[in-house]
């Protein structure tokens, strides 16, 4: 069903609506699963969570596991994490170190390179090979299925399924620009981030597609948070969690799918805006990197806030906390989320544990601003899922017409702060390959 029937007729961008059965149809669902997760580049995780050969982690590739192992060499690749023979899963743990990943259920055995045989001085293969194959299976033909295209960006682990999609800088775009901002030290060297031990991993019952929306560019949701801000949990003091920021532009990258919260690039220096008032050590310490980073750049454009999607389902927050979270789809109505803390690999241990405790209590399922969002996305599901309710489309007309080019950016529009149009964007680059697009083509947005 999902090869035969086109569920791109959902968007009506015209109309700034959006069906809601794009948020509940299994079909819609399923589709998604076969054209899109299998083309998209996608986010699997650090490096620093793999510093060592024979180190892996097991990640997701839309609603499949993979493992994310680096080899005997140092290379890393994404294999499915499904034996060739009848399907079981060959990684059962989170992380760990691994020469060999051996199927519980036959017993056969892959090396950490996915391959069946041929490695020197590896326990791999099938056993009983000559009694019960009398020595004829191929087995350089079944080893475990391996994403093609692997990408190591600043330290963050990317894959695709498609040997056709385009190189991993061109699907960025200029988005590259603010994911940079996340990565990078503090005082601007090349990613110089790193992931605090331990991935957060909770499930939710809501559709996927809400947690990258929530981040695209959605201020008009700040309702939510009212009574975290109450609280005041930011350390810049004041009221809010975000006292010290300056305001944003909405950012979007038509025919990509990607959006951000963000500032436009300037060559000017920033203030700096002692977003941690209330710990002076941590303070005088972000403020040196900042004065670090200016000088790193040197009248070169830069960007100095970021909080975005990468479409289809990585966002992140590129001040403190500085974070990443994925939504993996697990049915239309149920999402698992996994949140990755960044902290600064130059920085001393008490600024890293103030960003650490900043982050537990802002995000993640114990985090007061995430909790807020949770209950949005799930009971908004809930709501869309009774004949009544699903006659009613969502509204995403907000700013329509009102985008502009972007200065200083390619492909890019700007409008405003309150807007929908990042959301548009993001559903727009959906419908396209919910519709078979190839990758060589490119829809032209409205706002352009």
């Amino acid at each position: 069903m999902a090869d035969a029937l086109d569920y791109s007729g959902l968007v009506d961008l015209a109309a700034g609506t959006v069906d809601r059965a794009a948020f509940t149809d299994p079909g819609v669902f399923q589709a998604e699963q076969e054209r899109l997760f299998t083309r998209v580049w996608l986010f699997l995780g650090h490096e620093s969570q793999i510093p060592e050969p024979e180190d892996f982690f097991t990640s997701r590739m839309g609603t499949e596991s993979v493992i994310v192992a680096r080899d005997r060499d140092g290379q890393v690749h994404a294999l499915l994490n499904s034996c060739t023979h009848r399907g079981m899963k060959v990684c059962r743990h989170d992380h760990g170190k691994a020469k060999v990943f051996t199927c519980p259920y036959h017993g056969w055995s892959f090396s950490n390179d996915g391959r069946l045989a041929g490695v020197p001085g590896a326990l791999i293969g099938v056993p009983h090979f000559d009694k019960a194959y009398r020595g004829e299976l191929r087995r350089e033909d079944w080893g475990l299925s391996r994403a093609p295209r692997l990408e190591i960006y600043k330290g963050t682990i990317w894959a695709s399924w498609d040997e056709n999609a385009p190189d991993f800088l061109d699907y960025l775009g200029d988005m590259r620009l603010y994911l940079d901002y996340a990565l990078d030290g503090r005082d601007g060297s090349p990613g110089g981030s790193r992931v605090v031990a331990g991935v957060q991993k909770w499930r939710v019952n809501c559709n996927w597609k809400f947690a990258p929306e929530n981040f695209i560019g959605d201020m008009y949701h700040d309702i939510s948070h009212r009574s975290v801000d109450l609280v005041g949990i930011g350390p810049a003091g004041g009221k809010g969690r975000r006292a010290a920021f300056r305001p944003r532009l909405a950012i979007g990258f038509p025919g990509r799918g990607h959006g951000v919260l963000g500032e436009l690039p300037t060559t000017e220096p920033e203030p700096y805006n002692d977003a941690w008032a209330l710990y002076p050590e941590v303070n005088d310490w972000y403020r040196v990197a900042h004065e670090a980073r200016l000088a790193h750049f040197a009248g070169r454009p830069r960007v100095a806030m970021s909080v975005g999607t990468i479409f289809p389902n990585m966002s992140f927050h590129g001040r403190q906390p500085r974070t990443i979270v994925v939504a993996h789809p697990v049915s239309p109505t149920v999402t698992e989320l996994w949140r990755w803390c960044l902290e600064d690999a130059a920085a001393p241990q008490a600024v890293n544990d103030a960003a650490r405790v900043y982050f537990l209590r802002y995000s993640g399922p114990g985090g007061m601003t995430e909790s807020d969002d949770m209950e949005n996305w799930s009971y908004a599901t809930a709501a869309s899922l009774g004949p009544i309710a699903r006659r009613r489309p969502y509204n995403y007309q907000m700013g329509m017409g009102h985008a502009r080019p972007a200065p200083g950016l390619r492909d890019a529009v700007e409008c405003g702060e309150l807007t929908e149009e990042n959301a548009r964007i993001f559903h727009s680059r959906w419908a396209d390959f919910l519709r078979g697009e190839p990758w060589a083509a490119r829809v032209p947005h409205a706002a352009e």
